[in-house]
């Protein structure tokens, strides 16, 4: 039996509960359909969240199926984004995906990259530090030396899928206009897994610690506000608050959710919850990180449609 799982049109870290409610539905040994048809517009979160989806149905039972976005623009921006890249190793895809080159262009910083290994995060982080340094100086108004900042937030963020994930997953970065509230230029890195997620990797650690409360969300606090791991070294674990302390330097976002549950360190910009749990189950964890364009002397921040 095939389960259709539709993407949504707009499918971005908000649309995402819809894909992941569809999703949860799906029980073990049905064929899932993706049904991207009628996309028209995707970000990168939802780029590598889809491909995670597909590692976790591939798991599951048969190969899912994958339908591309019909709009000709729109399958050709996935394409040039990597996407069918990956896709192709996952999905067995129906539809029209043009031969066109990845591209490391203006908007495109870093095409929808693997990252299985301590190696892809070095790699993934040198193939785009020039390139960021310039847009997050000359575009974004940040000081020169927020660019180091910038590679810590990505290694780390990628370096998490590595240490924790029991598995591999896809980072993706763009550079694009965001017009939620206010049009402001941002860039965008997203990064997701299909592996064991926040609450399995910490609970052997922090389970005993949080009694009745330990679960998804209190993983995803202890993990993002009180820097735990599950390494005991010192130094380690660091990264995520490493991540936090650096974007709310620069009135950034990040939001991570793993299983049920969904954090986030809001700036004054956006109006997102700061933690909901009780959402529909989804595999591994899906990490979204906003670098706004700098306003002189005022509240500044991003808008997206």
């Amino acid at each position: 039996m095939t389960r259709l799982i539709e993407v949504p049109t707009q499918f971005d870290d908000r649309s995402f509960d819809q894909f992941a409610a569809a999703y949860a539905q799906a029980v073990d040994g049905e064929r899932l359909l993706f049904d991207a048809h009628a996309a028209e517009w995707a970000s990168p979160y939802g780029l590598v969240g889809l491909l995670a989806a597909g590692e976790a149905a591939a798991r599951r039972g048969e190969r899912p199926l994958l339908t591309a976005p019909a709009n000709p623009d729109v399958v050709s921006y996935w394409a040039r984004a990597g996407f069918f890249r990956e896709a192709a190793d996952l999905f067995e895809v129906h539809g029209k995906v043009p031969k066109v080159k990845v591209a490391v262009e203006s908007e495109v910083l870093l095409p929808v990259t693997p990252v299985r290994a301590a190696e892809d995060v070095h790699a993934v982080v040198s193939t785009i530090q020039q390139r960021a340094s310039a847009i997050l100086s000359s575009e974004l108004g940040l000081d020169p030396k927020a660019t180091m900042g910038f590679a810590m937030a990505l290694s780390e963020s990628c370096q998490n899928i590595v240490e924790h994930a029991g598995t591999g997953g896809w980072v993706a970065v763009q550079a694009y206009n965001w017009r939620r509230k206010l049009a402001r230029r941002v860039v965008v890195i997203a990064v997701a897994d299909a592996g064991v997620g926040f609450r399995h990797s910490l609970e052997p650690t922090q389970a005993k610690r949080f009694g009745e409360r330990w679960g998804d969300a209190a993983a995803l606090e202890a993990a993002l506000i009180q820097g735990v791991s599950r390494f005991r070294d010192p130094g380690r674990g660091q990264g995520l608050a490493g991540i936090r302390r650096y974007l709310a330097r620069w009135e950034g976002k990040v939001a991570i959710r793993s299983g049920t549950a969904r954090i986030a360190i809001v700036p004054r910009w956006d109006d997102d919850v700061p933690l909901k749990d009780g959402l529909p189950a989804f595999p591994g964890s899906q990490v979204l990180l906003i670098i706004p364009e700098q306003v002189s002397g005022g509240a500044g921040g991003p808008s997206k449609q």
